[in-house]
């Protein structure tokens, strides 16, 4: 192993939502919290009964969530009146902060159902400020050719482009890279929480291959060599974010500092306050 990666991790099955099946990468036993990414989830599947039950609406307080789909198609709606439906190569982003109680289910009967969603804290002076949502069609998200890979800028800054997804005094990178046969190069950004995530194929980070379902913890400031290892090439997700470096306590949706915090949300989602707190 090299000294880019630091370790490797398989994410585990499970279900969620009205008991959707999918593969719990951050925030499983092998791995916990990697801040500020609270939960990655892949959902994968092309059988209905695995995600046709959805996620019928639910609470969320202290974080945000970004839903990027590959395949299919998912309808979000929120009790602030956002409504929108997410495609294959779109993304949405939600604020749920102070409060909010959405829904997300499939807009499909059959076929494949392909996606991720992604966790990120908020700092403790954001925990409790105005919910916000926001839905990006997959022509909005830049796409840049680097040798014959090609990167899908979601979140973050890289080569001048501005992915659609900002979140102001908390910038944080997500990469969606379809890889060939030929290197790519991404340099370090400095912040100290890197991860890959193989999706598709086998992929050679800095020549140590990984298989598709493994994520590593990458070094903070090396320049990433990444290329498929795989004669039909390789896909990944790349996550990079500065560390918040707060006490996390969770129960399920709420994500505070406090276990009081905690106690106060579940007081305001059962008092029927939760998204008006």
């Amino acid at each position: 192993m090299n000294k880019v990666i630091l370790t490797r991790h398989r994410g585990m099955p499970a279900q969620d939502g009205a008991g959707v099946k999918l593969t719990r990468i951050i925030n499983q036993p092998s791995l916990r919290y990697q801040d500020p990414f609270l939960m990655l989830d892949e959902f994968r599947s092309d059988d209905p009964n695995d995600y046709i039950a959805g996620f019928p609406p639910h609470p969320h307080r202290g974080f945000v969530t970004l839903t990027y789909m590959l395949a299919g198609r998912m309808e979000h709606k929120d009790s602030v009146g956002n409504t929108g439906v997410v495609e294959a190569g779109g993304a949405q982003w939600m604020k749920a902060a102070k409060g909010i109680i959405h829904a997300e289910m499939p807009k499909q009967e059959d076929g494949l159902m392909w996606g991720f969603q992604l966790w990120i804290n908020l700092p403790a002076k954001d925990k409790l400020s105005a919910a916000e949502w926001a839905d990006h069609p997959a022509e909005k998200i830049p796409e840049l050719a680097v040798n014959d890979a090609t990167v899908r800028l979601i979140a973050g800054e890289y080569q001048g482009q501005l992915g659609p997804i900002q979140q102001p005094e908390q910038q944080f990178l997500m990469m969606d890279i379809k890889l060939g046969q030929e290197p790519v190069a991404i340099e370090s950004f400095g912040q100290q929480t890197r991860l890959v995530y193989v999706y598709e194929g086998n992929a050679a980070i800095n020549g140590d291959v990984l298989q598709r379902g493994e994520l590593a913890r990458l070094a903070a400031t090396d320049t990433l060599q990444l290329q498929s290892d795989s004669a039909e090439g390789a896909s990944v997700i790349l996550l990079a974010g500065e560390p918040i470096g707060e006490p996390i306590a969770q129960y399920g949706p709420f994500v505070m500092n406090t276990q009081q915090e905690i106690e106060q949300a579940i007081r305001d989602y059962q008092a029927g306050r939760l998204q008006e707190a």
